[in-house]
């Protein structure tokens, strides 16, 4: 093994990971990464028969457990009755954006972030072009609120995921400590969207339209929602989270309503293998030395403070995203004087970095591309200029939260 060499692979990959792609290659972040371990596997720099030591199994299953979940409750038709259900109580634009906020935040709490997107951005859509309101305010507040709502679970997004399984912090405990963050960070998504579309949002009422009620397949969506509770009970007892959601997701499959095509082509198996992919990339890193040179250059500084550990978070997300800007930090936590609260920090402030640009996450893009469908532009600075202010209120507020009540 070749430092350099491995340096070199690496540091390519991650800026093609960065960039989304490579000119003239028809490539996108997975196949990126994928082509980084074929360089790393070719220059013998890993070995084929370790491959799999460096895969993270418990993330993986957890992931693919909570993805079975999600597709059950989609084709049961529970998110779109969840969001028309209750975004139809309320009759003024300011009502609206906040339980907007409110039910995107604490969906994407218990459920992947990135699905909330995709299902309630068609009715937000459907919502405010009837009503001829202004679309754009209610879509930046759904991916923000997604986001953001996501930080106070374990489940809520996938570098949680990672962050839960490796620090061993409970389902019950990691939500007490950034439940408060997260709906700190709600609260400010509404006074920015307010002030940043005032007419908007001027004091008035109106009626929202009578839409259609959605598709609601009744027998899946009752088990859907029993298996739901239950995994919940789990996580609250202290069942271990990916054998929990694996029972869940196995309970699920046994079914004589749904052919099992239809919940499989709904899994985002190019996610599974973007994250497989990742965990070898880091795993090279830390056998080749590299990691540990990396922490010996920035232990002195992550010491004592959530600051500097929440700057160079922000700064690695939204340089190469989130996830991949965990596994590169996650081996530097277990050595911090209070790893902890340094686990809990990276969750906190990657997820918020999040919100930073159009660009900063999955969740993001969902939203723009759905409603580019419908005829609605999304651009990159009608989102940046508001959601530049969410993500510094939201990192400010978490960060100083967690510095008075867990960085001690």
């Amino acid at each position: 093994m070749n430092i350099w060499i491995t340096l070199a692979i690496i540091l390519v990959t991650y800026v093609g990971i960065a960039l989304g792609e490579f000119p003239r290659l028809r490539v996108n972040r997975t196949t990126i990464t994928l082509l980084g371990v074929g360089a790393l596997l070719v220059t013998g720099q890993i070995a084929y028969e370790h491959m799999g030591d460096f895969l993270d199994l418990n993330t993986l299953i957890l992931l693919f457990g909570m993805m079975i979940l999600n597709a059950n409750l989609q084709l049961a038709g529970f998110f779109r009755l969840a969001g028309r259900t209750i975004l139809r109580f309320t009759h003024t634009p300011r009502g609206l954006l906040a339980l907007l906020i409110l039910v995107s935040g604490a969906l994407s709490a218990l459920f992947l972030n990135d699905t909330i997107c995709l299902m309630l951005t068609p009715l937000v859509l459907d919502l405010t072009l009837s009503a001829k309101r202004n679309p754009l305010p209610y879509l930046i507040a759904l991916a923000t609120a997604a986001n953001i709502g996501s930080v106070a679970t374990l489940t809520g997004n996938p570098q949680n995921m990672i962050i839960g399984i490796a620090s061993g912090i409970s389902y019950v405990d990691f939500a007490f400590a950034l439940t408060p963050v997260a709906l700190l960070g709600m609260g400010g998504i509404w006074l920015v969207i307010v002030w940043f579309y005032p007419q908007e949002f001027r004091a008035e009422r109106f009626e929202l339209p009578n839409l259609p009620p959605p598709f609601v397949y009744r027998p899946l969506l009752n088990k859907s929602m029993f298996v739901t509770g239950a995994l919940l009970i789990a996580f609250i007892l202290g069942v271990p989270i990916a054998e929990a959601a694996f029972i869940a997701a196995c309970v699920l499959l046994l079914t004589r309503r749904i052919r099992p095509e239809k919940v499989m082509n709904e899994i985002d198996w190019n996610l599974l293998v973007f994250f497989a992919a990742l965990f070898i990339v880091s795993g090279a890193m830390e056998t080749s030395g590299i990691t540990a040179s990396l922490f010996n250059s920035v232990s002195q500084s992550l010491d004592g403070s959530p600051v500097t550990l929440s700057l160079i978070t922000v700064i690695l997300s939204n340089l190469v995203s989130n996830v991949p800007a965990v596994l590169l930090l996650k081996p530097l936590i277990p050595a911090l004087a209070n790893p902890h609260a340094g686990w809990l920090t990276l969750a906190a402030t990657s997820t918020l970095a999040g919100n930073l640009t159009l660009l900063g996450s999955v969740a993001n893009l969902i939203v723009a591309e759905v409603a580019s469908r419908r005829g609605v532009k999304l651009t990159f600075w009608e989102y940046t200029k508001p959601a530049f202010v969410i993500t510094v209120i939201s990192l400010v507020l978490g960060v100083a939260w967690i510095q008075i009540f867990i960085w001690r």
